[in-house]
């Protein structure tokens, strides 16, 4: 009776730990952190950009694909970002919502 006890004590746990490893997203716990191996490579990208670097541009992935949203100075230094994201491995998508700001 004890074995039977544990052993039903035991699947309650390991089933209530590997549904835990699914997000709300519906992403699994590899997925989430390769997004977010993805969106650092990103930010990094952004950041060593001369004429990005200094705008603010937020970033979001999910399952490869990722999203721009914020500032760039030209449509040439969002393509050149564009062109350098989509190298990176696990990149699927690349969507830019981006807008164009002049700095004074």
């Amino acid at each position: 009776m004890k074995k039977t006890v544990l052993l039903l004590i035991f699947i309650c746990f390991t089933s209530a730990f590997l549904l835990g490893c699914a997000s709300i997203k519906g992403e699994t716990a590899g997925e989430y952190i390769d997004d977010s191996t993805i969106t650092t490579k990103v930010n990094a990208i952004i950041i060593k950009d001369p004429d990005a670097s200094y705008f603010k541009i937020d970033v979001t992935t999910i399952q490869g694909d990722v999203v721009l949203q914020g500032f760039v100075n030209s449509r040439e230094t969002e393509s050149r970002l564009i062109t350098k994201i989509r190298e990176i491995r696990g990149v699927k998508s690349v969507k830019s919502l981006l807008k164009i700001e002049t700095r004074k």
